[in-house]
């Protein structure tokens, strides 16, 4: 809005003047005063407004005045009472009007926004000019149906000057050109901006005069009126006027039309006008010549146009044929522009991607994903974990991404598998635009995932965050599916339905790791979709075994609902757990109440299943596909002798599957048990003497006098009974507690093992002294149990999640693992401030490509070390070689120290080929070949079969994306996969633990009897086993390949594979049997005797110790090298001394085996314990007693100490 204010002053110089000027200004020029003499009359300032439309302010003077005085203070009647009382109370006060006004009261401002800039009045007027154009072109039409060129002159030429327009025709084009033009001058005139030849020579202003100036004059002069006027040129305008309008009308309804679409209509319009400006020119011009029909014209220019040319009809005159040429020429201009346009437009549309469509969005299902930048990796990981689940082939994934679609991911997507499935759209999550193409609001969950490459993660999570909160703006009934790096960062993301933390995720895998060998394998294989079918043409047993086993999943049902557990209802969750996996093979993990919605893992004995309770097991296939067929009723309708459960050895058909039909056949071997089956005999020794008591029947409802919740290997009670053996020790001054502080927002109060008193930061240091202590190795710590070692960049809060798993209070004193933190850059005081709480817990600032520090930190002395890929890694020119680096330092730790177990952290799973890489070992490459044909058959778990990850030994975060996508079906896997990693502590709920199997546990025999015994005696649930086997690598590529093939071949005939078994070997204790890799030194060595027997001379000792040299092992080598830095570092080298090579095993996980899986000697059983202070009796020292009875029933582990 312009205000102007009119008004005109002298400059005074004089301060009396300006403040005359001022109140002048102020008064009214119809009231008069004698007291302001001063003032200028009120013909003068009448005078000044007559000349100008408002009232103009002279700044300059004003801001002299200004500066030569000050402005008085309002004199008391100017108060707010005064103000509040209207212009009575200003009666005797000089004012001067002032209006106010805006450009748009002036008529030609309120035409023009009429006209022109309301969207639907504009629109109305251009609907209504396009109707005049499309009438003129019909009454054009028109009058040649009504024209006769025979009957009106005998000169032909005359023709195309004059027609034959009847008086009706002639009355509406005048009233339609008397309309036209008068509207285009008014237009000109409102759209006029100081240049009139500029208006005027416009192609749409000419056209309009050609068409309406004509006719205009008709009406003043009679005789013109049959002259020809060549409306037919309105097709043009028209194409303009339908443009506008459809501009206008998004406008108007606030919507954005597709720039592909409007350019097609262009490209339309333009080809329609062509025609038709060719067939009545054409037409019109050949009045004088052939007199062709409006219909003839057309097919010549149709057939013109599409470069066909027939022939049979053709312009027989000059100007006709002139005007093809023309023609021609017009479109070979314009048409290649419009066609260039065009594909422009196609391939910018290529790259934004596709639009899902409000009808399809309503009509179909489908989920977002959301991603910075989308890998193929990250792509096939989504689309193979999401379809795999039956119940979403219907659904359709829209991903949107602002980045261009990547050439690999473009080719994935033009697959017939997901081309249909699968809409690419380049936007942002955080414009409400791009949300809408996507449909966010109907989606059926949004997935928003986190760029793991980018080098600032915590800035890659700042986006994820405001990902998230753009989509619960726009879409606030949408599920959101988060992943989130940085633990810190989680609580930003709250709201979501489901948040996956990788730090947190990461960090307490790889603390399991260290206590409960593979935790990170078991858990991947847990949550990947499987069939178990994997390895299943293998030739080896235990890929057989193992990939078989994979198959286990987490599956969820209400107890009323289920044939597995309907039959325990009322009974306790111990005898339900171990019965469903006697009697179906399922294993029964958890429970949820049905007023409660935490998940509690193995509740215990004392827990009664219950009608609504929602039960979780591990099974290969949901109970909903699978078929029961009872053994019992086949045998007595073929006529066999009934047997007893573990009469005879038995196979579940668990495995059994029917992949066609998604369905697994449970054969029940007796569903009715005899009274016999709840004592189980056991081996005699040596065949005679007498036989050790039976395992004790599981128990219906439990006896709390009976079951406690304790180790049957180690002593839990040792905290309390053994003080006096603990004096002096490090860990009798330990306590229990939650950590004062917490590094981050969100993290879950854990119970662990604290120190009395936080320690001082100068005691954190490993390799310094410091005034209260004077260590400054880990030998001179002196500690009992093997270190953990944990090689990190930076000290994250991650971190904290690392410890708080191997300091809870379920881990026994004794059995603390002292922690060493290896970090490249010093801790801050925030992060020591949160680990100075915990015992044993030290750091040092060293990498683990300096030998130095390896040795310092006491890696001889330590059992497990960690390596943790690092940030500043994770981005690389190739992605896949970001990994490089650390895979090289963990090969060279690997040959430097072979009895060390290193777990490693890579970025891409695909690298995990290269750990412990032997480029002679024929095995591995046998392994290759197998992992290329389960992948080229779509498994979703090609990589399984790997020795480094089956062992547990590697490990790649990505693994864990699956999490988040199961979670969309499986709602629970979050909150269980947290539960078993530690991260939460739900009170009632129990904890992932491991077990080893020793030599005076073999009595037992089967994984069976395993579960039954441990049900018994201390409530706990067995999950699956870690087995190691000693295994003798092939020497020959081309054995290990012929005996794959061959495999094959017999698995499709049906024949045994129990001949075709490779080179395996029982586990024994003895793993020195097949020393392969020290053969050859061996032979060398024994030829080196042979020849030391003859004498020789003082040429051929010095020639023979060259030789020795130089045939010296690359084990000697590095033993050597190690033992002279241990010596200059001041370090006793008795340690690596020690240290044996044991290359030629290979480990794996088996996921809830079948009952009668027989176990062997050092398996390690992963178990689920109660929680035990949900069943802490009130006596203490009765309940300690009680559970080193049972401990002692079971045989106890000793475990090695390393003393330095």
């Amino acid at each position: 809005m312009n205000i102007f204010f009119n008004l005109r002053g002298t400059i005074v110089r004089q301060v009396a003047e300006d403040r005359a000027v001022a109140e002048a200004v102020m008064s009214p020029p119809r009231r008069s005063s004698s007291s302001h003499g001063d003032r200028p009359s009120t013909e003068t300032l009448q005078k000044n407004n007559s000349s100008n439309s408002g009232v103009i302010l002279d700044i300059s003077a004003l801001k002299m005045a200004e500066v030569d005085t000050e402005v008085p203070p309002l004199p008391p009647r100017y108060r707010f009472r005064d103000l509040l009382l209207g212009d009575q109370t200003f009666q005797n006060d000089d004012r001067v009007q002032v209006e106010f006004y805006v450009n748009e009261n002036t008529f030609k401002e309120r035409l023009k926004l009429f006209f022109i800039k309301n969207q639907r009045s504009s629109l109305r007027i251009r609907l209504f000019n396009f109707s005049l154009k499309i009438l003129t072109c019909a009454l054009y039409i028109l009058r040649v149906s009504l024209d006769n060129p025979k009957d009106l002159m005998d000169n032909s030429w005359d023709l195309i000057f004059w027609v034959d327009r009847r008086k009706s025709v002639w009355a509406i084009q005048v009233t339609v050109a008397l309309i036209s033009f008068l509207e285009t001058m008014l237009l000109t005139y409102l759209s006029y901006k100081g240049n009139i030849w500029e208006q005027m020579f416009q192609i749409s202003f000419i056209l309009e005069m050609i068409n309406t100036v004509p006719f205009i004059i008709t009406i003043f002069w009679p005789p013109l009126r049959n002259i020809f006027v060549p409306v037919f040129l309105n097709c043009w305008l028209a194409k303009g006027a339908l443009e506008n309008m459809i501009n206008d009308f998004h406008r108007a309804i606030q919507r954005t039309h597709s720039a592909m679409f409007n350019q097609v209509f262009i490209l339309i319009c333009t080809l329609l006008c062509l025609v038709f400006t060719g067939a009545c020119g054409i037409q019109h011009l050949e009045r004088a010549g052939k007199h062709l029909t409006l219909f003839d014209s057309f097919y010549f220019c149709i057939v013109t146009f599409s470069t066909v040319g027939y022939g049979d009809v053709t312009p027989q005159i000059w100007p006709s044929q002139l005007l093809v040429v023309i023609l021609i020429c017009v479109a070979l201009v314009v048409l290649p522009l419009q066609f260039e346009e065009l594909a422009y437009l196609w391939m910018e549309s290529q790259k934004l991607g596709g639009n899902y469509s409000r009808h399809r969005a309503q009509t179909e299902k489908h989920v977002v994903l959301c991603v910075s930048s989308l890998k193929i990796d990250l792509l096939m990981d989504f689309l193979n974990e999401f379809y795999a689940h039956p119940r979403l082939q219907d659904y359709y994934v829209v991903i949107l991404c602002p980045t261009e679609i990547d050439i690999q991911v473009r080719r994935i997507l033009q697959i017939p598998l997901w081309s249909q499935r699968v809409i690419y759209l380049q936007g942002s999550a955080l414009k409400d635009q791009d949300l809408m193409r996507a449909k966010m609001d109907d989606a059926e969950a949004c997935f928003i995932l986190s760029s793991r490459n980018e080098v600032d993660r915590t800035a890659a999570d700042h986006q994820t965050i405001l990902r998230a909160w753009a989509a619960k703006d726009f879409a606030p009934n949408c599920p959101l599916y988060v992943q989130i790096l940085k633990p810190e960062n989680k609580f930003h993301v709250k709201f979501a339905d489901h948040v996956v933390c990788e730090e947190e995720f990461k960090y307490a895998m790889l603390a399991l790791n260290c206590v409960c060998p593979a935790t990170s394998t078991l858990v991947t294989l847990l949550v990947h979709t499987s069939r178990g079918q994997e390895g299943q043409l293998s030739p080896e047993q235990w890929q057989r075994t193992y990939g078989r086993c994979s198959g286990n999943e987490v599956y969820h049902i209400r107890l009323c609902d289920s044939k597995f557990f309907g039959e325990y209802d009322g009974k306790s969750f111990t005898y339900a757990s171990f019965h469903a996996h006697k009697k179906y093979g399922v294993c029964l993990i958890g429970v949820k109440r049905e007023d409660n919605k935490s998940i509690l893992l193995n509740p215990g004995p004392r827990h009664i299943m219950a009608a609504p309770d929602t039960c979780y097991y591990i099974n290969i296939t949901k109970e909903e596909n699978s078929a029961f067929i009872f053994k019992q009723e086949e045998k007595h309708n073929k006529g066999l002798p009934v047997t007893g459960l573990y009469d005879a050895p038995s196979r579940l058909p668990v495995h059994s599957i029917i992949a066609s039909m998604g369905t697994v056949a449970i054969d029940l071997q007796n569903p009715d048990p005899p009274e016999e089956s709840s004592k189980l005999s056991l081996p005699t020794e040596n065949g005679a003497g007498s036989r050790r008591p039976s395992i004790a029947p599981v128990l219906e409802i439990a006896d709390s006098s009976a079951i406690l919740p304790c180790d049957l290997l180690s002593d839990q009670s040792e905290d309390e009974t053994n003080q006096s053996d603990e004096e002096g020790s490090v860990g009798s001054d330990f306590v229990k507690g939650y950590p004062p502080n917490s590094p981050y927002i969100g993290s879950s109060p854990t119970l662990c093992h604290l120190l009395p008193h936080k320690a001082p930061f100068c005691c954190l240091r490993l390799d310094k002294g410091c005034t209260h202590n004077s260590f400054e190795d880990a030998k001179a710590y002196g500690f009992k149990n093997k270190l953990i070692i944990v090689s990190a960049e930076t000290a994250g809060n991650g971190l904290y999640n690392f410890i708080v798993p191997l300091r809870a209070y379920y881990r026994p004193r004794k059995e603390l693992n002292p922690i060493v933190l290896l970090l490249d850059y010093p801790p801050d005081n925030h992060f020591l401030e949160a680990i100075c709480c915990f015992p044993m817990v030290y750091f040092m600032a060293g990498t683990i490509d300096n030998l130095d520090n390896l040795l310092q930190c006491g890696i001889i002395y330590a059992d497990n070390l960690v390596v943790v890929d690092k940030e500043s890694t994770m981005s690389a020119e190739e992605d896949y070689m970001a990994d490089a680096k650390t895979i090289v330092n963990v090969q060279t730790m690997f040959r430097l120290f072979p009895s060390l177990s290193i777990i490693t952290e890579l970025t891409h799973p695909s690298n995990m080929r290269f750990m412990q890489f032997r480029a002679k070992d024929c095995y591995s490459l046998a392994l290759s070949k197998l992992e290329k044909i389960e992948r080229d058959k779509g498994s979703n778990l090609a990589f399984m079969f790997r020795l480094p990850f089956a062992a547990g030994r590697v490990f790649s975060i990505s693994m864990l994306d699956t999490l988040l996508y199961q979670s969309f079906v499986k709602d629970y896997m979050i909150a269980i996969a947290r539960l078993l990693l530690g991260l939460d502590t739900t009170p009632g709920s129990g904890y992932l633990c491991a077990m080893k199997i020793t030599e005076e546990d073999l009595w037992i025999r089967t994984y069976g009897r395993l579960f039954q015994k441990l049900c018994s005696s201390s409530a706990e649930i067995p999950i699956g086993i870690y087995r190691t086997e000693s295994h003798m690598f092939s020497t020959s590529e081309s054995q290990v390949s012929v005996n794959v093939e061959q495999g094959m071949e017999h698995r499709e005939r049906g024949e045994s594979w129990k001949e075709k078994t490779a080179h395996r070997n029982s586990t024994t204790s003895d793993q020195s049997e097949h020393p392969l890799l020290r053969k050859k030194s061996m032979q060398w060595a024994r030829r080196l005797s042979r020849k030391n027997v003859k004498p020789s001379s003082r040429a051929e000792r010095i020639s023979q110790q060259r030789l020795n040299l130089y045939r010296r092992s690359e084990r000697q080598e590095l033993s050597e090298l190690v033992k002279n830095r241990m010596k200059h570092l001041g370090l006793p080298t008795v340690g690596y001394d020690e240290m044996n090579d044991h290359q030629n095993t290979l480990s794996y996980v088996l996921i809830n085996p079948p009952p009668d899986t027989m176990l062997e000697l050092n398996d390690i059983v992963y178990i689920i314990r109660s929680d035990p202070l949900a069943h802490m009796p009130d006596d203490a020292q009765v309940g300690s007693a009680r559970c080193t009875k049972n401990q002692q029933d079971f045989g106890t582990e000793t475990r090695d100490e390393t003393h330095l």
